[in-house]
């Protein structure tokens, strides 16, 4: 039992309800007694914890990309944890921490007005690079022949990736992007979007598909 000295305006000694009273060098202070949560790993949180760990995994080697792709979605957020909130709300399959996973066409890396990117495709054909290719699409609403070409080729197997935020121009119509000789025979994920010139507007990224590194 605790007890309160000099009436009502004095220190607390010993614990009251879920407050607890001392004196350290002659000064009173009391603090709450934390809460004990009597099962700290609920399925609710493993499942959580669980969905957490593996979109944190998958955004981690991309963060460079993220930082520009969500640049216009950092009201009260990092680009980081935009991206994180984002993937989490709308990008994670499965029903059992067993069977997460992430769908890669409903992942953006990046989120914007900017017009996006039209028949998007790539080649995985040589060794050592990955092929892009796009329709010239820079008379669309407010896209430019100008945009900067947003490229991702994402090695799931090593959780690598290799990006490039100013690629070639939208009207060029094509991009080579370098991989490691070392991701041969290795599952890459790819992406696109486009930056406008003066890095003021983003597209929401394109899934184009998997293959396996040449």
């Amino acid at each position: 039992m605790g007890k309160i000295g000099k009436g009502i305006l004095g220190g607390v000694s010993g614990k009251v309800g879920n407050v607890v009273g001392a004196s350290w060098k002659g000064i009173d202070y009391i603090r709450s007694k934390p809460l004990h949560v009597k099962n700290p790993r609920t399925e609710g949180q493993v499942n959580q914890r669980t969905k957490f760990n593996l979109v944190l995994r998958f955004l981690q080697p991309n963060l460079g990309f993220i930082k520009v792709g969500y640049k216009n979605y950092t009201n009260k957020k990092s680009q980081f944890n935009s991206a994180m909130s984002y993937i989490l709300n709308n990008a994670v399959t499965g029903t059992s921490p067993l069977d997460y996973a992430i769908d890669y066409s409903l992942a953006l890396l990046s989120r914007g007005m900017l017009s996006g990117v039209l028949n998007g495709a790539t080649d995985l054909a040589t060794a050592g690079q990955v092929d892009f290719s796009w329709d010239d699409n820079s008379t669309d609403s407010n896209a430019n022949a100008t945009d900067k070409s947003m490229l991702v080729v994402y090695n799931t197997d090593k959780n690598e990736s290799v990006y490039i935020t100013e690629g070639p121009d939208r009207s060029t119509g094509s991009a080579i992007v370098n991989i490691p000789d070392s991701w041969s025979g290795d599952t890459v994920e790819l992406f696109m979007a486009f930056i406008n010139e003066d890095g003021t507007l983003v597209s929401n990224s394109n899934y184009l598909g998997s293959g396996t590194a040449s």
